[in-house]
């Protein structure tokens, strides 16, 4: 339980110094990811206006444009359920406008979807380098990819030289301190190639390493769809604690961040593995009142209630999905 207390604290402290987005434990090719940072671009605000939601990424991807509507069959190469499904969730996040012609289901986008970030950057967080487990091949695996901006590897521990030989030269190293949210850069980061082809390491071995190229543009698919999954996940639990010693202010560094910390333990927790009955600790009441959504839009540029980009005439949308027409 150290890391996921450690992880929460560092975003705490990363989101107080950070003008992007961040969100935890995302998926990433081979891996998943601790820390992901979105940083605005120029068009961020189109971004905002669409959607909180993550967009499906097949429905960016796919031939749907904002001009003349498509038969959503024609416009997806996907299995024809995964198809609709896609269509669905576009449409319910307000990506997508959808209308009714001879029974069929035709669809357009309601904005263009905009180039709405200019970096990503990994944080790798290992409080205790004295058990680094992975942590060498999975930072040597972002920095051959190169899908990332920036990787930084975020630790408690005290940095010797013999552990800044042991990672990658381009990883950047900072250390830091849980209980007081200071922060030390003990190494920067280096800027990797994300724009040029990379390297994903699959495997290795004592004689030999296993890669797959990946090029230019499925790398870009790849961040588009990181940045998707961090703007409409976040970094917040969804719930707190359904306990008299949980409490939604953290440590004095942080208040009111909507977070679970525990009093008794005095840390961060994890309510899904930590507590209920099985604790010592445990005195059963109502979860803390907080807002999660509310504090992340006041510490983030991320928008829980945009004004939204529909364009759907008054009462198209009773046409939308009726039951027993054809699509």
């Amino acid at each position: 339980m150290r890391e996921y207390a450690f992880e929460l604290s560092m975003c705490a402290a990363l989101e107080a110094d950070s003008d992007g987005i961040l969100a935890r434990q995302l998926g990433s090719h081979s891996r998943v990811v601790d820390v992901v940072e979105v940083r605005p671009g120029p068009a961020f605000d189109e971004r905002v206006a669409i959607t909180p939601e993550r967009i499906p990424p097949p429905a960016i991807e796919s031939d749907v444009g904002v001009g003349r509507a498509r038969y959503w069959k024609d416009a997806f190469e996907l299995p024809p359920d995964r198809a609709r499904g896609v269509v669905d969730r576009a449409v319910e996040v307000g990506f997508f406008e959808a209308e009714r012609r001879n029974g069929r289901r035709y669809v357009r986008q309601t904005a263009r979807y905009p180039d709405w970030f200019d970096g990503l950057r990994a944080f790798e967080n290992k409080p205790d380098l004295d058990r680094p487990g992975d942590l060498s091949l999975q930072l040597r695996k972002d920095v051959s990819l190169s899908l990332f901006d920036e990787v930084v590897l975020v630790t408690e521990s005290y940095v010797t030289g013999a552990h800044l030989n042991r990672l990658p030269e381009a990883v950047g190293v900072w250390r830091f301190n849980p209980e007081t949210g200071d922060l030390e850069v003990v190494r920067e980061a280096t800027p990797l190639p994300t724009d040029e082809a990379g390297l994903a390491v699959l495997d290795e071995h004592p004689a030999r390493v296993d890669v797959e190229p990946v090029d230019a543009a499925e790398k870009a698919r790849r961040r588009r769809r990181i940045a998707e999954r961090a703007y409409g996940k976040g970094w917040r639990p969804g719930a707190l604690p359904a306990c008299e010693r949980a409490d939604a202010r953290g440590p004095p560094f942080r208040s009111d961040d909507a977070l679970p910390y525990c009093t008794w333990k005095g840390r961060f927790v994890d309510p899904a593995r930590e507590c209920g009955p099985d604790c010592d600790g445990h005195d059963p009441a109502d979860p803390p009142a907080c807002d999660p959504e509310a504090v992340r839009a006041e510490r983030s540029p991320w928008e829980p209630d945009p004004a939204g980009t529909d364009r759907r005439q008054a009462g198209l949308d009773r046409f939308v999905g009726d039951a027993g027409e054809p699509d």
